[in-house]
């Protein structure tokens, strides 16, 4: 591995919760502003989130924002983290992705994943137990209309004349997979071209299931979405902001995105989701130890992503910690993992 292979990024939900509310026209807007300038400062990617009729407004069309950002920026990678395959139409998925692609030169991938929270399912007519089986032939339909291929496909879920769309991508988007259950990271192995994990809990089962599934564990590829807070005291930025971070996950686990919701407790206070390992707190000297680690002892990652701001909070204050992680702690992540390069070789 060289440190040129590795992406850091900014993870969006563009969440708006009404107790801290401002306009989403203002919130969009500072937000692209923000990514142009996160750009120009050495940030590598951003990737789009996806849930559907929530208070809060999370983002429900990520493939609209990233061709905002495609236009804001020019060689950010815009990728998705993730896109609920099972609510959509996998045609219309695959023709968006592409037309993302053309527009973009090439910096566009699709992330998806099978969704959990029921009220979307019921939403857009989707069987909640049919998710699995929606995912996989989500993924098979997508490669089949990026390769210009034109036949039939049948499946249990879609039965469609041909796939064919026009115009093809003239680079082929990746097609990463997100996952937590062992079954769902075993089908990740075997469907994706890449692996999208949360916390840095599940990327060893990726990798193993890649064996599994006959494919080389050593050629995998992980997009680390990451759950820290990177700054100079950050003990002191906890206090101002877990408030944002109680939000956030108690929202989560009451839509069952970590098991059942009468199963998994909510946090009482921001303090609880430290002291579980829900959120991390680093300051610079940590952050760099801690990820020239997690990158020396997984090669496969290739980018590596944090939000950009929590649920609620002022843009310029995520803006702060994008600062200090572009020009404090990149440099010097980049700098040990060439040196162990320069060492190895």
């Amino acid at each position: 591995m060289t440190e040129q292979s590795v992406n850091f990024g900014l993870w969006y939900d563009f969440r708006n919760p009404e107790r801290w509310f401002r306009p989403f026209s203002t919130l969009y807007r500072e937000a692209l502003d923000q990514l142009a300038w996160a750009e120009s400062v050495g940030i590598g990617s951003v990737w789009l989130t996806e849930h559907h009729f929530c208070e809060d407004g999370y983002t429900p069309s990520p493939y609209t924002l990233a061709a905002a950002i495609g236009e804001r920026t020019k060689t950010m990678r815009i990728g998705t983290n993730l896109v609920i395959a099972p609510l959509h139409n996998p045609v219309r998925l695959a023709e968006d992705a592409a037309t993302l692609s053309l527009l973009t030169g090439g910096r566009f991938d699709l992330g998806l994943g099978q969704g959990y929270w029921a009220p979307e399912f019921a939403a857009f007519d989707r069987n909640l137990k049919h998710r699995p089986s929606l995912l996989e032939e989500s993924v098979a339909v997508i490669r089949q209309a990026w390769s210009g291929e034109e036949k039939p496909f049948e499946g249990k879920r879609f039965s469609l004349p041909s796939v064919r769309i026009t115009p093809k991508p003239e680079v082929t988007p990746k097609l990463l997979v997100g996952a937590m259950a062992d079954p769902a990271i075993e089908r990740a192995a075997r469907i994706s071209d890449g692996f999208l994990s949360t916390q840095n809990v599940h990327q060893q089962s990726y990798l193993d299931a890649l064996d599994r599934v006959g494919k080389s564990s050593a050629d995998g590829q992980i997009f680390a979405g990451q759950w820290a807070v990177i700054a100079e005291d950050p003990e002191r930025e906890w206090a101002r902001i877990g408030q944002y971070a109680l939000y956030q996950l108690n929202n989560y686990i009451e839509w069952g995105a970590f098991g059942p919701p009468d199963v998994v407790p909510k946090f009482e206070n921001a303090d609880q989701i430290v002291a579980g390992g829900a959120f991390q707190l680093w300051d610079v000297a940590t952050a760099v130890d801690e990820l020239t680690s997690l990158l020396e002892d997984k090669p496969q990652i290739k980018d590596v992503h944090f939000w950009a701001q929590l649920p609620g909070e002022p843009v310029d204050s995520g803006s702060a910690r994008i600062e200090l992680l572009a020009t404090k702690v990149v440099p010097q992540v980049r700098q040990r993992l060439a040196e162990k390069a320069g060492v190895a070789g």
